[in-house]
């Protein structure tokens, strides 16, 4: 049965690829079938791939993706949850960094995690938005959805709107989103409030919320009030009773308090009412990537069991580790390609064959490395190694290549301009004053 799904996901994958259709395709089947290389170049070396090596960079160059009939594909073809869990989505942001690239367009300055301290936590590059089906348990095995570019003229909140909008209506089922504190504000909430999709977003500590109006208000001057009493996360006073708690264990076995505090809303986003969960770990190191308190708001429909909350959040880390995946295994980083929209065909391949690997997991025959612990799950780079025997068993759409003879080559006395150089665009926080012009 997964047989038949890799198959038919192959043949709805190939029309998506409007120009350079075969060489896109054999490109996408080299990444799966060639996991000792470890440049862009030598991926023409895997047998799946029938043409010569400057095909690889001329299909970026040249070709075309239909992203909005990828989108629907990939969506129709995504991995079902087990029957007591939920579809559960994952949406964060990545950087590619590209500090000596001058002739790329539209770089902007990133942040870079886990420098050692003194370092500068910056550099230039672009950063890709990437919606993905979290597994169920932490580890590389994501389904990605969707992993676009941000432009410099956006944010990550924006293109995680945009692309929520794009992609659910072709899933199957109501999905629950998961997403780190980026995503926690009244712009994001009120972007993605119209959107079948319940939303699980952690938010810094300093949030402040507010409760709705009392309907009975005194006689008094003035235009009447639009909120109630504030909320502050940081000040425990104006917390009140909360609506729900809960108290247990972890996995770990340490003590976990989850309250729960409904009916409040954005100053910013009045017409959205959301629930504020606060969750305490007192196992945590309460360290700045591990802290003692945890602050959440859930946004949607009935509210997820309160011993739940920790548990759904956590599975957010396998976005973190197909990132890694992705860079180390797949190659994401490594082609020098000079226009942002080169990058983007290559994010697209990337994401194509990653995918595959999730749906040829039930059908792959693992080759065991000596040093591989066998008690533990299959990772996506012991399928990768199976996939050469795959793909032979399914064949490929791509047609086979057609010799164009000798290439005249370069004009006598041309004269090739040099490629323009572009700045690094600063996306600053908007001045109060220019926002109000």
């Amino acid at each position: 049965m997964q047989f038949n799904t890799l198959k038919e996901f192959r043949h709805a994958i190939y029309p998506c690829f409007q120009r350079a259709q075969d060489a896109l395709f054999e490109t996408c089947d080299a990444l799966l079938t060639e996991p000792a290389a470890r440049t862009y170049a030598e991926l023409s070396l895997s047998s799946r791939f029938t043409r010569r090596w400057p095909s690889l960079y001329a299909a970026l160059k040249d070709g075309c993706i239909d992203r909005v009939t990828l989108q629907r594909v990939v969506a129709q073809f995504a991995p079902a949850p087990s029957p007591s869990a939920r579809l559960l989505l994952g949406l964060d942001a990545t950087g590619v960094a590209r500090p000596e690239s001058p002739t790329a367009k539209d770089r902007t300055y990133l942040y870079v995690h886990n420098l050692p301290q003194g370092h500068a936590p910056a550099t230039v590059g672009w950063s890709f938005s990437s919606l993905v089906v979290l597994p169920e348990s932490p580890s590389s095995w994501m389904y990605v959805l969707d992993n676009q570019r941000i432009p410099s003229a956006s944010t990550a909140a924006q293109m995680g709107a945009e692309q929520l909008t794009a992609v659910v209506p072709h899933l199957r089922e109501r999905p629950l989103l998961v997403a780190d504190r980026h995503y926690g504000s009244a712009k994001f909430v009120s972007a993605t409030a119209a959107i079948e999709c319940d939303k699980l977003l952690r938010i810094p500590g300093n949030r402040v919320f507010y409760r709705p109006m009392p309907r009975h208000r005194k006689h008094q001057r003035g235009a009447p009030k639009k909120d109630g009493t504030p909320f502050k996360c940081k000040d425990a006073r104006t917390h009140r009773k909360p609506t729900a708690t809960w108290q247990g264990r972890d996995d770990q076995g340490h003590r976990l308090e989850v309250a729960a505090w409904s009916g409040l809303h954005y100053k910013q986003c009045r017409a959205v009412t959301l629930t504020v969960i606060r969750v305490i770990r007192h196992g945590a190191s309460n360290k700045k990537r591990d802290p003692r308190i945890s602050w959440f708001i859930w946004v949607g429909r009935q509210l997820i069991p309160l011993q739940h909350v920790w548990k759904i959040y956590r599975r957010r880390y396998g976005h973190e580790h197909g990132f890694r995946f992705d860079k180390q295994d797949l190659l994401w980083l490594e082609p020098r390609v000079r226009t942002p929209e080169q990058f983007q065909r290559w994010t697209d391949v990337v994401a194509i064959g990653r995918n595959q690997l999730v749906l040829a997991r039930a059908e792959a025959k693992v080759q065991w490395q000596p040093w591989d612990a066998q008690e533990r799950p299959v990772t996506p780079r012991q399928v990768r190694r199976s996939m050469g025997a795959i793909l032979i068993k399914l064949g490929t759409p791509a047609q086979s290549p057609q010799l164009r003879g000798k290439s005249p080559g370069r004009s006598r006395g041309a004269r090739i301009k040099s490629a323009p150089r572009y700045k690094v665009v600063y996306k600053g926080k908007p001045d109060a004053k220019c926002a109000r012009k």
